[in-house]
């Protein structure tokens, strides 16, 4: 599959898949995005896979679906080019950041950082047609994104899964594997972070488990 072509991604995904549904996966987005406005632009729906290689995972970050404006999502879960202005969302991720960490924030909302040192920052659907956020939901994405999560849980290497609401709760059944850490927590969107996501730590932790198994940890 050409989006996944050179990343370690592509064989095991395949194999659990199938290539029909690969096959799928391009009709789907030669039809979408040809018949109206998607986000993330076509070149960048695969950008998590290939910023962070399967073998370098150590933790995963799980998003519902790119963000749904103009020129906002990057690929990335949560991530935002940088100079944009940062989503409601983002700026409570980034408050709980400054509390956990007791160090300022990231002078930009672009991930990148994290995604190159190992943070899988992956949304459930990879798409969303502007300004209808869910809008591929339940289309195409989920066995995908169901298989990369099981598949990563079952990796030798120790790795965290931070799942901050309850669709992202709802994939806890897939993570089986030697050498995993849940942190759970509600979603960091203005209507939810004051209901436990603000203290919850989510940094500090993982690296404390990462550091715990021989791991360095990530340079938040």
């Amino acid at each position: 599959m050409a989006d996944l072509t050179d990343t370690d991604w592509l064989q095991p995904l395949t194999e659990r898949l199938g290539q029909s549904y690969f096959d799928a996966v391009q009709q789907f987005l030669q039809t979408v995005y040809a018949s109206g406005a998607v986000y993330p632009a076509r070149e960048n729906v695969f950008a998590a896979y290939r910023a962070t290689p399967l073998s370098q995972v150590k933790v995963v970050i799980l998003g519902q679906d790119p963000y749904p404006n103009p020129d906002q999502a990057q690929g990335l879960s949560f991530s935002v080019p940088a100079g944009m202005a940062l989503p409601k969302s983002l700026v409570n991720i980034y408050k709980e950041y400054v509390t956990d960490l007791n160090q300022p924030a990231p002078r930009t909302g672009d991930l990148h950082a994290w995604a190159e040192q190992g943070v899988l920052l992956l949304n459930t659907v990879l798409t969303v047609p502007a300004h209808q956020a869910n809008g591929h939901a339940g289309k195409i994405w989920e066995p995908l994104t169901d298989a990369t999560i099981s598949l990563v849980a079952q990796q030798s290497q120790p790795t965290v899964f931070i799942l901050w609401g309850k669709p992202a709760q709802k994939k806890v059944p897939l993570i089986t594997g030697p050498n995993n850490l849940i942190l759970q927590a509600p979603h960091p969107s203005p209507l939810s972070a004051y209901r436990g996501f603000f203290g919850s730590r989510p940094f500090s932790q993982a690296n404390a488990f990462l550091e715990a198994n021989q791991q360095q940890p990530i340079r938040w």
